[in-house]
């Protein structure tokens, strides 16, 4: 383990999995604890071993794994009341996981023991002290959990400190204050500390915050700052109820803001990756606006912001993307002005020339398209077909004739839909037909059945994503609606977006934009060689 200012510990396998809709199997625990090792976090708690075989599992396959950075721990509670530990199978699963490192938790806050355990306080020290002294006993590196420290502080210092003391007296290296509820304000969590610290070495002292108050990074922060040196955290915070400190924000805070070392420099860089492979594998969508990873970190949108960002990125970013192997983004939208629309453009590769009236054009279209309910920001391909019709590069690869969509439904039968389309591709008509699962997937084999006689790369094209975003919902049925295609064709994705009343028609819109961007795409790439054939039909 490499020399580090704090100590950071991972439970996004253990308590991160308590979050609604966070699930993993035990071959992908396994997975992301490889991954966590991989970047260099100092402990990853692998599960509860004595609380369900998915973790007895993980834990049997961890043992043919060599951590090369990462503490590997296993999660449980003190012995229970009225035996030894070396008869609890609580302490008994720990032993067997066979870790280096074990995790585990004592109540500190008397309400659980009149309430919920029905034990005395004496009572409560001894399954402490026991447990403690028995896992020591076996060559274990013991780190106490001091659940509900916080709360029971404020309740019953005596009794609170009494338990961290006994567990520091039975040869715990690491107390870990928890802050359970989430409840603790930062104010309180720094007195209570600083009234703690001079009783238990700060080296010796861990931070364990949930979020329900939003308080969690904060809150785990604060303590560091104070001399806690472990903190405790899932990856995305991810966790029971509003979730646990979120280690992806303490890591970045830590090291770039605090100047506090945590993980090698190359790891920081990893921080995007690493959240959102988290998030793949626990199949939940990234959220856009989480703080130094998401895709909405160093997005601007503003017309006056996207003019100083491209003068100097310090003017709106607190820290260079790059850093956390993020990157900066600018958005197109009513907001927009000929900064941002200068800037897309270089990203999407076309040239506005000197011309400002092409981006002043562009901005007024923009706008007036948006407030019809198109959203540029989420939809480059729209964009860059606007940009490019705009510009007057453009020309239609097809007209279309008419198209027919239709739904059929006969007694418990599944639905069938069938789309028919008639398209002109430079004077020659071609009319086909196709079915598909719904309406617009059947549009969408029709068009492209009809196409691909005429432009054969869009074989390799496919949509990822279809979504619908209702834009008056007191309308009801006849409300407006957007509608977002995501496409591939195994090299790029891009999104398209159609406007309508029409559910059909936005689809239409969205399916004959993303078509568009692919093959003005493929123009541009093959240097005219695809270009020749799609020209030819557009003279």
């Amino acid at each position: 383990m490499y020399s580090s200012d704090v100590l950071i510990y991972d439970t996004t396998l253990r308590d991160g999995t308590q979050g609604e809709q966070v699930n993993f199997s035990a071959e992908e625990k396994l997975r992301i604890a490889q991954r966590l090792d991989e970047i260099g976090l100092h402990y990853i708690e692998g599960g509860w071993p004595g609380s369900n075989p998915k973790d007895m599992r993980f834990f049997e396959m961890a043992k043919d794994i060599s951590f090369k950075h990462a503490r590997l721990t296993a999660f449980g509670s003190t012995r229970k009341p009225y035996m030894k530990a070396a008869t609890c199978p609580n302490i008994m699963a720990l032993l067997e996981a066979e870790t280096p490192s074990v995790a585990i938790f004592g109540k500190s806050w008397d309400l659980h023991l009149s309430d919920i355990l029905n034990v005395s306080l004496d009572e409560n020290l001894e399954m402490i002290r026991d447990s403690i002294e028995f896992l020591k006993s076996k060559g274990k590196e013991v780190i106490f959990d001091a659940e509900h420290f916080f709360d029971g502080y404020k309740n019953n210092p005596l009794c609170a400190r009494r338990v961290i003391e006994t567990a520091l007296t039975a040869g715990a290296d690491m107390i870990v204050l928890c802050d359970t509820n989430g409840g603790t304000m930062s104010g309180d969590l720094i007195t209570i500390i600083d009234e703690i610290i001079p009783s238990v070495p700060h080296h010796l002292l861990g931070i364990h915050v949930h979020n329900d108050c939003g308080l969690a990074v904060a809150n785990s922060l604060a303590a560091v700052h104070r001399g806690v040196r472990m903190v405790q955290g899932t990856i995305n915070g991810y966790g029971e109820r509003c979730g646990n400190a979120d280690l992806i924000s303490i890591i970045g805070n830590l090291q770039l803001k605090m100047n506090k070392r945590c993980l090698p420099d190359a790891s920081i860089k990893q921080l995007t990756h690493l959240s959102n492979y988290v998030s793949d594998v626990a199949n939940i969508p990234p959220l856009n606006s989480r703080p130094f990873v998401g895709r909405s970190a160093f997005a601007h949108k503003g017309g006056v912001h996207v003019d100083a960002v491209l003068k100097n990125p310090a003017a709106y970013e607190h820290i260079r993307p790059e850093l956390v192997g993020n990157q900066q983004r600018v958005l197109v939208s009513d907001l927009s002005g000929k900064s941002n629309i200068a800037y897309k453009a270089r990203e999407l590769g076309i040239d506005l020339g000197e011309e400002t009236s092409v981006s002043r054009n562009i901005v007024q279209q923009v706008k007036a398209m948006e407030d019809q309910g198109y959203r540029f920001d989420t939809a480059d391909g729209s964009l860059s077909v606007l940009m490019k019709k705009i510009k007057g590069e453009f020309r239609d690869p097809f007209i279309l004739e008419s198209f027919q969509v239709i739904n059929a439904k006969t007694g418990n039968n599944p639905p069938v839909s069938q789309a028919t389309i008639k398209i002109t591709v430079g004077g020659e008509e071609e009319l086909t037909a196709a079915e598909g699962n719904g309406p617009v997937n059947a549009l969408d084999n029709a068009l492209r059945k009809a196409l691909i006689k005429f432009y054969p790369q869009i074989i390799r094209m496919h949509l990822v994503d279809f979504k619908v975003r209702i834009l008056e919902g007191c309308e009801g049925t006849a409300a407006k609606v957007t509608v977002f295609i995501d496409s591939t064709d195994g090299e790029d994705i891009w999104s398209t977006m159609g406007v309508s009343t029409n559910i059909i028609e936005a689809s239409w819109l969205a399916l004959v934009d993303s078509i568009q961007y692919k093959l003005s795409k493929d123009e541009e790439n093959s240097n005219g060689r695809v270009g020749k054939r799609f020209n030819m039909f557009i003279d």
